[in-house]
């Protein structure tokens, strides 16, 4: 089973415009990405997809691997079918851009999902963290997931969900993580297809896959992703580091 890694990057960016080249402890956000993407020695490959000849630069610079879109986008998965449609590989991990501290252990568990998926009923594998702070609950950046007993995705929302109407029964909150793992062809099938009511409105890519009936396995971890979205999360993250 061939597995790479592809890090979508964006130069523009609604809410921190030009985050991927902000310095984060002498180097750029994206090529501390790249290289924590690198250095867990899980992937075949792994390589930038990007529309910025900064980035490509940034990161051919650095000695790594980048790769032009030939296209505009409207997602990362877009972006990544387009670089992968070619190539001969079975599974194809998104690490975001904006989240240079990789956890190893959690990739593994997602990739393990298909190791393990001799039938290949599952399209594509993530991860989800427990949050219990009413804040984080309710915060829109925070994009929460339910599923269902067997861990397949139910629904990705900005809203709180489940709706908390009845209290004390027992309800769990999830906070998705943005680092997927998808067959190339669920990938390939996702490139096709047209953008649906559902993701229009939440601006959640995952979605899509969801309303055309492709199967997503949640893996829960214990992991704090610091995802870079805003200047203050770029603080966090030196903080961090």
């Amino acid at each position: 089973m061939k597995i790479i890694a592809v890090i979508p990057a964006r130069y523009a960016s609604t809410r921190f415009p030009a985050k991927l080249m902000q310095d984060l402890g002498g180097k750029t956000v994206i090529t501390r990405t790249y290289e924590a993407a690198v250095n867990t020695n899980l992937f075949d490959d792994v390589f930038v997809v990007t529309d910025s000849d900064l980035i490509f630069d940034e990161i051919i610079s650095n000695g790594g691997k980048a790769v032009m879109s030939q296209k505009e986008h409207e997602s990362g998965s877009d972006r990544i079918a387009e670089a992968v449609q070619n190539l001969d590989v079975d599974i194809v991990v998104n690490v975001q851009g904006d989240e240079p501290f990789i956890d190893q252990g959690s990739l593994e568990k997602v990739m393990a999902v298909f190791k393990n998926d001799a039938s290949k009923a599952i399209d594509l594998a993530s991860l989800m963290r427990e949050i219990k702070d009413e804040n984080e609950i309710n915060n829109p950046n925070n994009v929460k997931v339910v599923v269902d007993q067997n861990g397949m995705a139910l629904y990705f929302s900005r809203a709180v969900i489940p709706y908390p109407r009845e209290k004390n029964v027992g309800v769990r909150y999830f906070q998705h993580i943005g680092i997927y793992a998808f067959r190339k062809q669920a990938l390939l099938d996702f490139y096709h297809l047209p953008m649906k009511s559902l993701e229009a409105s939440e601006k959640l890519e995952q979605l899509r896959y969801l309303e055309f009936g492709k199967r997503i396995k949640m893996v829960e971890t214990n992991h704090i992703s610091i995802g870079i979205d805003t200047p203050e999360d770029l603080v966090r993250a030196k903080k961090m580091l």
